[in-house]
């Protein structure tokens, strides 16, 4: 891998106007869109910029506020936006527009994460709990309970198991340090591992 970066590693840049960039992914689905780069901003928008050229294709206007972090589901279906606006919404990777919306978070969505099938979706914020949904009905499947706010969730890449790492603390008032815990969901019951 060094002899690769060695030989490639030059950088080329896109400026985003005058709003932050805030997350970035790479489209995953079919010939026409794998050349194809997404990138969040603090003004709400998703822009899809070409590769290699940086050039930009469409502008959408996803939410009202920041636009925190964009997933794509395995299956190349659909993308998820997150937002400080508290919505997280489902996009049709094809048609880009968005399908639906979930909305029983209260706090700006920190992280998404889809399932390996790409029939579940997880979201988080600061509420004390990680939603996860249905992609295509949007329907409440759980709610994992936290005691503090979620930085992160990862679903794994063939099972479904759920990792994920909160703002956790111990010590007394003042005093407090961070844990630095990971997290599983979707052990079975009677697992031993706790």
């Amino acid at each position: 891998m060094q002899k690769r970066f060695r030989d490639h590693n030059k950088t080329k840049e896109y400026q985003e106007h005058t709003a932050a960039v805030l997350s970035v992914a790479w489209s995953c689905n079919g010939a026409r869109l794998n050349n194809l780069f997404f990138l969040t901003n603090g003004n709400g928008f998703i822009t899809i910029l070409s590769y290699p050229e940086l050039k930009p294709v469409q502008s959408l206007n996803a939410h009202p506020s920041n636009c925190i972090c964009i997933k794509f589901d395995p299956t190349g279906t659909y993308f998820a936006t997150g937002s400080a606006d508290s919505l997280v919404s489902l996009w049709d990777l094809n048609e880009m527009v968005c399908v639906r919306c979930l909305s029983r978070l209260d706090w700006p969505v920190r992280t998404l994460s889809f399932s390996h099938d790409g029939k579940m979706i997880a979201s988080a914020s600061e509420d004390h709990f990680i939603d996860i949904a249905e992609v295509e009905t949007g329907n409440k499947v759980w709610d994992i309970q936290c005691e503090s706010p979620t930085f992160t969730v990862a679903w794994h890449p063939k099972f479904p198991l759920l990792a994920f790492a909160c703002d956790d603390k111990v010590g007394e008032p003042g005093e407090c340090r961070e844990t630095g815990i990971v997290k599983l969901f979707g052990l079975p019951n009677d697992s031993k591992d706790n």
